[in-house]
């Protein structure tokens, strides 16, 4: 397959360097009985590895020309189904049966990691856990804590779902073509009992707008969504900006807000 020339619009960075495959494959540690779901997997690098291990695997590739390919190169590993299709629009949850929850992993195209990590966060409660290869700087997010440059709206929404462990960063020679930064290796694992919240959408609100407007306080990025008041019931001091709260403080907040009893008709137009 390596004819195959690397798409730009697909996001296309094709591992290769075995050291790293390995590394990948030993801290996920699929094994039979297990239902693994790879995301892009491309030229198969991963795929044939994790397939000796798991004996099964479904595989999601939205490029149809490296399909036949890669069933091909896998044959005789174990039973590998591939599945043509968007994994931003995928829906994970269906590929589950009995109650064995996904274990997901992929070599994730930088230029859709973010939209594509909320869209699985949606169906976390499909999820055992989930393994990934990502622009470092995306990794450095996911795991920041308060007060961190990097902390942000992303840090925030994982964090409330899963456990996340960075494992180890990749140089950009381990793919072909090579990207322009370094990549990262990270685990998520969604939570079994996460923060109680009163509701989840005013809760990504609350996060979006106090982030959108990270350098004001939060008094002005969210004088839309709160009240005075209700900064003092959460013992949040409005004077802060976003990256100084936690997420057990957003949590509070959101659902100090979602108490109140005419937030109806306080709503954005």
């Amino acid at each position: 397959m390596d004819s195959h020339t690397p798409r730009k619009r697909f996001g296309q960075h094709f591992l290769h360097e075995r050291r790293t495959i390995e590394r990948i494959v030993a801290a996920f540690d699929p094994r039979p009985g297990e239902h693994v779901v790879e995301i892009g997997p491309g030229q198969g690098a991963l795929t044939q590895e994790l397939l000796r291990r798991a004996q099964r695997l479904d595989a999601i590739e939205l490029d149809r020309d490296l399909a036949a390919p890669l069933e091909e190169s896998c044959r005789g590993l174990g039973e590998l189904v591939v599945h043509g299709a968007d994994a931003l629009k995928f829906d994970f949850c269906e590929l589950v049966q009995g109650t064995a929850r996904l274990r997901v992993i992929g070599n994730l195209p930088y230029n859709i990691s973010t939209p594509l990590l909320f869209h699985l966060l949606d169906q976390a409660h499909c999820i055992q856990d989930m393994c990934f290869m990502l622009q470092k700087e995306v990794v450095d997010r996911l795991a920041a804590t308060p007060g961190n440059k990097a902390y942000g709206r992303l840090s925030v929404m994982v964090q409330w779902r899963c456990d996340v462990v960075p494992l180890f960063t990749v140089a950009p020679g381990a793919f072909r073509p090579p990207p322009k930064v370094d990549s990262a290796v990270v685990r998520l694992m969604p939570k079994q009992s996460p923060l109680r919240l009163l509701d989840e959408k005013l809760f990504a609100e609350v996060v979006r707008a106090a982030f959108a407007q990270r350098r004001k306080s939060l008094r002005n990025s969210l004088k839309r969504l709160a009240r005075a008041e209700e900064f003092v019931a959460a013992a949040v001091d409005p004077g802060l900006r976003a990256e100084a709260l936690s997420l057990e403080q957003f949590v509070r907040l959101s659902n100090t807000i979602a108490t109140r009893v005419d937030r109806a008709a306080d709503a954005p137009d």
